[in-house]
């Protein structure tokens, strides 16, 4: 198996049984492990290459042990601190990390809660682990660009130091594609008035600030939207679609009634990226049968509904993502609408055949 389709299933394995995954010993018996053994290709038995309950006494800090060292050429190459996976992974855990960083000829050190992994090195400060982590891994979405210098920690093709001087870069890159990420999510005022001060040359009172954090926001999630239609236009060249005749297809998208009718009910929604990213996949999944400028978007208050021809009567999915456990909305051929849990956009590609059938049923 290939090292991204391994990391692939332990995302899966991950997702089945999170729900099922409530103590700390559990998540590093269910999660942790199969990643130190699948992933990095390290035998979690040999206690020659990995030691659980490791000590390395601290100062006045004795017996005092991280969860697991991985141990190469004889030396600790990678500490590894665990928490429940039902808690988030923040850097007030590590505070065993930093200080057997320090005292190990260790030059990796991960905190983990089994769905997280967050690897950190010490490019700030010779042999100090950094605050920061160079590389952020979340298997319920997976960074597809992160996979390669991933695998340079696994056993057989362990680089250190190819690791340690992409480090800087990846850091950088990474906290910038998370701060564009909730920039485009929900965009702080500066983020706003940057922008605003390229397109509008006026004051920037208050009523222009509200005005233009709306169109920001709205500007953005369309910027992202027009990118993945060109990838996926790239993608799709030119294939040979089904041509349709279906005059009503032109009413539903320019009669003035229906347009009239969105507005309204679009007013006070918020579309989220989600919301756009999952709208994507499906769109993707159905454009083997009909042309993607034919799989049109609508929010609503209680869903976000993916249609074909814009036509309210040939629903092709419903995204109900407005809530804790989020669902995707299939149809049969009797437009009956079957709700499925789903507990990440990747699940969506488990309703292929499914969303291609209710597509097929409308030509």
């Amino acid at each position: 198996m290939e090292f991204a389709e391994k990391l692939s299933a332990l995302a899966a394995k991950v997702r089945q049984q999170r729900g099922v995954i409530q103590t700390e010993e559990a998540t590093k018996n269910a999660f942790v492990m199969p990643f130190i053994s699948t992933i990095l290709g390290y035998d979690v038995f040999n206690p020659l290459e990995v030691v659980p309950e490791f000590i390395a006494d601290v100062g006045l800090k004795k017996g005092e042990k991280i969860d697991y060292a991985i141990v190469k050429d004889g030396d600790v190459q990678i500490l590894i601190e665990c928490k429940k996976s039902t808690e988030p992974v923040k850097i007030e855990h590590a505070s065993q990390l930093f200080r057997y960083f320090a005292v190990t000829n260790a030059r990796i050190a991960i905190l983990t809660n089994g769905e997280v992994y967050q690897f950190f090195t010490d490019l700030d400060a010779p042999n100090r682990m950094d605050a920061k982590p160079f590389l952020v891994l979340d298997l319920n979405d997976i960074d597809q660009s992160l996979i390669p210098e991933l695998q340079k920690l696994s056993k057989d093709v362990f680089d250190l130091d190819s690791i340690i001087s992409a480090a800087g870069e990846l850091k950088y890159i990474g906290e910038l594609k998370r701060t564009l990420a909730a920039q485009f999510k929900e965009p702080e005022d500066e983020w706003v008035k940057f922008l605003t001060a390229r397109v509008y040359s006026g004051p920037y009172t208050q009523k222009v600030r509200e005005q233009f954090t709306n169109l920001v926001s709205k500007a953005t999630k369309q910027f992202l939207n027009d990118q993945v239609n060109e990838r996926l236009k790239k993608a799709l060249g030119n294939p040979g679609f089904p041509q349709t005749e279906d005059m009503t297809v032109s009413t539903a998208v320019t009669s003035a009634p229906v347009a009239e009718a969105d507005l309204a009910e679009a007013d006070g929604l918020e579309t989220t990226l989600e919301e756009i990213e999952g709208y994507q996949i499906v769109r993707a999944i159905v454009c083997s049968e009909v042309k993607p400028a034919r799989v049109a978007q609508r929010d609503a208050k209680s869903y976000f509904a993916v249609l074909l021809d814009d036509n309210n009567r040939k629903p092709i999915a419903r995204l109900h993502f407005n809530r804790t456990q989020k669902y995707i909305g299939i149809f049969d051929q009797s437009k009956e609408e079957t709700r499925v849990p789903i507990n990440s956009l990747e699940e969506i590609y488990e309703h292929t055949e499914a969303l291609r059938a209710t597509v097929k049923s409308y030509l």
